[in-house]
């Protein structure tokens, strides 16, 4: 593949030669482009055009992204045979360098290609989020939902949507309902945690509870409760006090609902 548009080849030129930047300071790119940068699925794209064609001429089913590649064989006698002669293909014919730690031949439900992998059914295999991706997004709202950050719950739960939308918008071809089913209480029960605190005072909770409609004796019980934060998140008490509809009415938003809006859209 030859790219002959003299204003893309000035634009990779500049990004190649535009130096790294590093605690404030500028340094020269002496070698390649940096990892993650955005010229480099460009790039990616115009020198593995020759692997997309082989592969093709093979008749291999396959996905590639960037430097990213999948190839999908019925065994795993054939994907070592198409991985040694693609990796020579590679390193021979375009002078890359294939990354052996990161490569392996092995079922798709145990890789994971660009934050998905598939259910075990070999009939009728899912999409579904990694579970690395799942980590990462429980790290991430872990840090949203800490009680030590002092924020209003309406702020936080601002903050929360926005990271909810962009990543639902990515995961959205998963098709696993039951994974945001239970992200979505994993979520809710962190925020019953954060506002059992907010509450602090034993009549503060009671009174709260009460609000919430539930009767005077539980509500008294359970406003002196030494249960930690995190237990009490999922009592039956408190998860029918601070319930859905109560999630809702503050404004939190669904990453079950928001899927299957998306799906029927």
């Amino acid at each position: 593949y030859r790219v002959d548009d003299p204003i893309l080849l000035r634009l990779i030129r500049r990004y190649l030669q535009s130096g790294v930047m590093e605690k404030g300071l500028v340094s020269p790119n002496t070698e390649g482009t940096p990892q993650g940068g955005p010229l480099s699925p460009l790039l990616s794209n115009i020198v593995l055009d020759e692997l997309d064609k082989e592969l093709e001429e093979r008749g291999l089913a396959f996905v590639r992204y960037a430097d990213d590649c999948n190839i999908y064989v019925r065994s795993r006698r054939a994907g070592e045979r198409i991985m040694e002669s693609i990796t020579t293909d590679i390193e021979k014919k375009l002078k890359l360098k294939v990354n052996k730690e990161k490569s392996a031949v092995d079922r798709p439900w145990r890789r994971t290609f660009l934050g998905f992998t598939f259910t075990n059914n070999i009939k009728q295999p899912k999409i579904r989020v990694s579970k690395q991706s799942i980590q990462r997004f429980k790290l991430r709202i872990r840090k949203l939902t800490s009680r030590k950050w002092s924020i209003s719950m309406g702020d936080r739960i601002e903050k929360i949507n926005r990271y909810l939308i962009g990543w639902m918008g990515y995961y959205q071809l998963a098709e696993t309902t039951s994974v945001f089913k239970r992200i979505d209480g994993w979520l809710r029960r962190r925020l019953r945690m954060i506002r059992w605190k907010e509450w602090k005072k034993i009549k503060t909770k009671q009174k709260n509870l009460r609000k919430q409609g539930i009767n005077e004796q539980q509500a008294w019980e359970w406003a002196n409760s030494r249960l930690g934060y995190w237990r009490i998140a999922k009592s039956p008490i408190l998860d029918r006090a601070l319930d859905n509809r109560y999630w809702n009415n503050q404004g939190l938003k669904s990453l079950l609902l928001r899927y299957q809006s998306l799906r029927w859209t």
